[in-house]
């Protein structure tokens, strides 16, 4: 999947690369139909269509055409679209893609647009800033994402360690006491070295931007990144995570069920796999918890901020009926539906206090998290970069490279991935020599 995920970035960069910005203005030619065009992406691009005909009894007359993309499709026939001029009415984006979308200019800008029916209070803070590029709103959170601590609750007592780590010494703590009872083929936690989740949360947490002077360098030499590479690639040293990638874990829903790992940085996605997959009666034996923080840090500790946002594109003639639709995903009873078709978390705070969320102790973990998320840097090429984070510290859990040798290839490659947008930002604003 990496593999493929990182060809898919080449070949997007391959079209942004043919694609002037000045032709952004007509990016969005449409066709003469009344339709309006929706693209929704994965199962959610399945389970929406259930939800149109109650748009369309509210608002006769217009008709709505969802297409499904499979994500693994999605990033690049957006660009391919943007290139051909035949985007959408409005789509479901990953937050990561809107700061690419908003600087080729295809997204129309929506404060203007705000109304009782969308209040900004409503949503998470650090969600909502994920559609936040330059002070100005592109898009409207349609479902959430982040990541917390799913655990053996059962076993951590057994170990002695009386609640969940609030703390990176108190995640020590714990993963100690869990080494101490483990076997010899059981690890206290699984972090698989082909994600970059990990490693950008505990840089969050440690006080690193990440990236520096307005998202034109690399900052990961920097004594706040270091820290937090140090301890991340620690806990493989030690012993307390194993050196294994997704593909290389046979079956984690069993092995976490015996034992094999006691706990896992994961998503929301797994409460619903996680009650399917383990054996009846098992529901007790596992539980969820937020992040921990870094010492000195706020409890609980930064997470990612993730999901999907609705967004309008530019030049459609069916812009104020794409805001319909957009204001009618948004509401509280439509979003209350959506989780129980699919499981996406909500988007709206309102949501969470009536049941089944308000009432479901392993989703509380995650209403606290996603009070304490951060948006990636909001740089079209973060994606590419944070590919590159993971390869580079995978080099050092596996003994090929030093740390420090490793973050000083990573802020070339960094440097080198946003050379361009050097070349652009220095363009428009001449900076002193």
């Amino acid at each position: 999947m990496a593999r493929r995920r990182a060809a898919l970035n080449a070949r997007a960069g391959a079209l942004l690369a043919a694609v002037s910005v000045a032709s952004a203005g007509g990016a969005c030619a449409r066709g003469r139909d009344a339709d309006l065009r929706f693209w929704a992406f994965g199962r959610e691009g399945e389970v929406v269509r259930e939800m149109i005909p109650d748009f369309e009894k509210r608002h006769p007359g217009l008709h709505v055409r969802v297409q499904q993309v499979p994500w693994t499709a999605a990033h690049e026939k957006l660009l391919t679209a943007f290139v051909g001029r035949q985007l959408p009415d409005v789509a479901q984006l990953g937050n990561t893609w809107i700061p690419e979308l908003s600087a080729l200019g295809a997204l129309v800008p929506l404060d203007g647009r705000l109304s009782h029916s969308t209040p900004r209070a409503d949503y998470f803070p650090g969600i909502w800033d994920t559609n936040v590029i330059d002070g100005v709103l592109w898009g409207v959170p349609w479902y959430v994402d982040t990541r917390v601590l799913f655990y053996r609750a059962d076993l951590l007592r057994e170990a002695g360690v009386a609640r969940p780590p609030r703390t990176w010494a108190e995640l020590d703590a714990a993963l100690e006491a869990l080494r101490q009872r483990a076997g010899p083929s059981q690890f206290p936690i699984l972090l698989p070295t082909d994600e970059w989740a990990q490693p950008f949360v505990l840089g969050f947490q440690a006080g690193s931007p990440l990236l520096r002077d307005g998202g034109r360098y690399g900052a990961f030499r920097g004594a706040e990144f270091r820290k937090a590479a140090a301890f991340y690639v620690s806990l493989f040293t030690r012993g307390f995570a194993p050196t294994l990638s997704n593909a290389q874990v046979s079956n984690v829903y069993q092995q976490f069920d015996s034992g094999d790992f006691m706990s896992w940085i994961t998503g929301p996605w797994n409460l619903g796999e996680f009650r399917r997959r383990l054996p009846a009666g098992r529901d007790g034996a596992w539980s969820t918890a937020p992040l921990p923080a870094a010492e000195g840090g706020e409890v609980p500790g930064v997470s990612l901020a993730g999901g999907s946002s609705l967004a309008l594109f530019r030049g459609s003639p069916r812009e104020d009926a794409a805001w319909a639709l957009v204001e009618f995903l948004s509401e509280p009873a439509q979003q209350a539906r959506f989780y129980a078709l699919v499981g996406d978390l909500p988007a709206r705070r309102s949501v969470w206090k009536v049941p089944p969320l308000a009432t479901d102790a392993k989703a509380a973990a995650f209403a606290a998290q996603l009070e304490h998320v951060q948006p990636a840097p909001k740089v079209p090429e973060w994606e590419s970069i944070a590919q590159r984070m993971a390869e580079r510290l995978q080099e050092v859990v596996h003994g090929g490279r030093s740390l420090d040798s490793a973050l000083e290839v990573l802020d070339g490659d960094a440097d080198r991935i946003l050379g361009k947008r050097r070349e652009l930002l220095d363009r428009r604003t001449p900076r002193a020599r």
